[in-house]
């Protein structure tokens, strides 16, 4: 058996329109013997969890499932392993090493064991 990280792509949906579009990624293990079975596994995947639900503003969500739009072989599972890298392009540097700060704090105050 072989490894494969996929990304399933879901567009959200709400009755109101003045929203801009949604889409959320998710990044999913998958384990398949072939590159093709993994990638039909990973749209079941994707099929089986769209969701609809009323949300609490009483407005109807939906989640729909668009595909799978990237589909890569892990040669290995170990501690360490890169499993997906992405490159950002940004106008200004600083703010979004700022961002980056801000989001590495925030995971180690919610991680915090209670006394």
């Amino acid at each position: 058996m072989n490894w494969y990280i996929a990304k399933v792509i879901f567009k959200i949906t709400m009755q109101e329109t003045s929203y801009k579009s949604q889409f959320d990624e998710h990044l999913r293990l998958i384990q398949a013997t072939s590159f093709e079975e993994a990638l039909l596994k990973a749209r079941v995947l994707g099929i089986t969890e769209e969701d609809h639900f009323i949300n609490d503003r009483q407005q109807p969500v939906k989640w729909e499932f668009v595909n799978v739009a990237e589909l890569i072989p892990l040669s290995e599972l170990s501690d360490g392993v890169e499993v997906y890298s992405q490159i950002h392009e940004q106008e200004e540097a600083g703010k979004y090493v700022h961002y980056i700060h801000q989001k590495a704090a925030s995971l180690q105050l919610s991680h915090r064991p209670a006394f």
